[in-house]
């Protein structure tokens, strides 16, 4: 391996998640049907909240830009990972590596931020359901996910310019299937300990930050149901917040366990599987939670059935 001072001219190597045995080889087959599926129920979880008129309102809305979110990180992470494993290659370019940190870090702030604005939707909608209209006007939805968008970018851009600022004048072998800052800081011949300090507090403000907005929210959308006289309005309240609540678990459990652990208890090899998991499996759940107890979803995907295929019949 030549030596460098930089991180211009030489590639990365990615070791990547999967060897060429044939146990390895169908758990990589697995993970491109998932990649699939993944597209293509966000991509239609996209269109049907566009086409129904009954799905545009701030709930629906944010979960598109949910679904957008997540089919951009799986397209940010496994073509590159299919390519590698099918062409026998490893290596990813600096600017490669770049935007994948770049991508992952807005992809994944994003979500954060969007998940704290759909709870705060869910408070408005179910505490104060009269002044919905006003507390959740057009503007507003717009802006909570501007900010999303804006506050992941931002976040994105200076890790990653932070990120490959550094030396790396021995290795450069990324232990992982995708570039991620803390994989390429380890790599770094230069003191990094003001930089892990930076990234630690960045992981307060992306992710306890809206977690703790979530959980306020949800307290109070709670304490609001449990007084609720209607069962029929009870279950449909707790139907709609279960499934916001299994997407902010799977996605706030797997983040935290990868940024927020103390060194002395990281793994790689579980920080693989984790990583695997937020990555290429949670984006291929959230429209399997969203619609499955979601009557309005199912019958946007009823009828579109219904205008596209059994009428051609």
């Amino acid at each position: 391996m030549e030596n460098t001072t930089d991180t211009g001219g030489i590639n990365f190597i990615l070791l990547g998640l999967f060897n060429h045995t044939q146990t390895h080889l169908s758990l990589f087959s697995m993970v491109l049907m998932t990649f699939l599926t993944s597209l293509m129920g966000n991509a239609l979880m996209i269109r049907l909240i566009h086409l129904d008129p009954q799905l545009h309102t701030p709930m629906y809305f944010l979960l598109s830009q949910l679904s957008l979110m997540d089919m951009m990180l799986v397209l940010t992470i496994v073509p590159k990972m299919a390519a590698n494993y099918l062409m026998h290659t490893r290596s990813i370019s600096p600017a490669g590596c770049g935007t994948q940190i770049v991508l992952l870090l807005t992809l994944g702030g994003g979500e954060c931020f969007l998940l704290a604005a759909m709870a705060y939707d869910r408070y408005v909608a179910i505490c104060h359901p009269l002044r919905y209209p006003i507390l959740m006007n057009q503007k507003l939805c717009l802006q909570l996910t501007a900010g999303s968008w804006i506050l992941g970018g931002v976040d994105g851009l200076m890790q990653a310019g932070a990120t490959l600022s550094f030396p790396y004048c021995h290795s450069r072998e990324i232990n992982h299937f995708f570039c991620e800052a803390p994989s390429l800081v380890r790599l770094a011949c230069a003191d990094t300990m003001i930089f892990e300090f930076f990234m630690y507090v960045c992981c307060i403000l992306m992710l306890l930050i809206p977690l703790s907005l979530i959980l306020a929210s949800y307290s109070l959308i709670l304490a609001a149901v449990l007084r609720m006289q209607s069962t029929a309005a009870r279950k449909k309240a707790f139907a709609t917040c279960s499934s916001h609540m299994a997407v902010v678990g799977l996605f706030y459990g797997s983040s935290i366990f990868i940024y927020m652990r103390p060194k002395s208890y990281r793994s790689v090899a579980h920080d693989k599987v984790v990583s695997a998991f937020y990555t290429i499996f949670t984006p291929v759940l959230n429209p399997l939670i969203y619609s499955v107890r979601n009557k309005e979803v199912k019958g946007a995907f009823r009828k579109w059935l219904e205008k596209h295929f059994w009428s051609s019949q």
